[in-house]
């Protein structure tokens, strides 16, 4: 009784849902701006890093290995609490997502070259054949299969940066995990610190699930 009054207080976690709920929706909209903003800005860093001259492609690969190497932890805290010494200042909202969308764009750009090619060679000698411009190809052939390919990836790294974006309680964003530690230390209960692990399972889960779908039906493509 003394476990579920201390971890699964009903009446804390009723008190505490609506503080809960607000970091949620500070959540989600971190991480929809983080997966958008990192996916095209990957796709785009991809395409520099195949197809754009030598030196352009040196500074891409260098940023791709940089930022997937660099914990995001160490890059939002030197966004937020570094670049203000030379003066450049950013909300803890924009730091989280400047940091979130710079690494999501480095793996999504890997991503992305492994899917293009993969994409047989006959494919763009084809788009070559029928006159078509190079970015013309690109869009309406060699993309649309290569993204067979790339989603499964880049679902999985979606749910990676979703999970991710509770580091933004480190610079005092009031995202999900932030809201419930306050409430944890206003009801001196931790009961809120499991209803947002409740949470997080919750909305995770079934996007964790549809990767292992989609996972398994791509090798099933390739099989036949």
């Amino acid at each position: 009784m003394e476990l579920i009054d201390t971890f699964f207080n009903w009446d804390i976690l009723l008190r505490s849902f609506p503080i809960l709920m607000r970091g949620l929706s500070n959540t989600v909209v971190l991480a929809c701006c983080s997966i958008v903003l990192g996916t095209f800005a990957g796709l785009l860093l991809c395409l520099v890093r195949l197809y754009a001259p030598r030196p352009v492609q040196l500074l891409a690969v260098a940023y791709i290995d940089m930022f997937r190497a660099l914990p995001i932890l160490v890059l939002l805290i030197l966004i937020y609490y570094a670049l203000p010494f030379v003066g450049i200042r950013f909300s803890s909202f924009v730091s989280a997502l400047l940091a979130l969308s710079m690494v999501l764009a480095a793996f999504t750009a890997e991503v992305c070259r492994a899917g293009i090619q993969n994409v047989p060679v006959g494919q763009f000698e084809a788009a070559a054949t029928l006159g078509m411009p190079f970015w013309l190809g690109m869009r309406k052939i060699i993309l649309p299969q290569a993204v067979k390919v790339i989603i499964p990836p880049l679902t999985s790294n979606s749910i990676a940066v979703f999970k991710d974006t509770a580091l933004a309680s480190v610079v005092a964003m009031p995202d999900l995990l932030k809201q419930a530690q306050d409430a944890q230390a206003l009801m001196a209960n931790p009961t809120p610190l499991i209803g947002a692990a409740i949470i997080y399972l919750a909305l995770l889960w079934p996007l964790v699930r549809v990767v292992g779908y989609l996972e398994a039906r791509n090798q099933r493509l390739q099989m036949r």
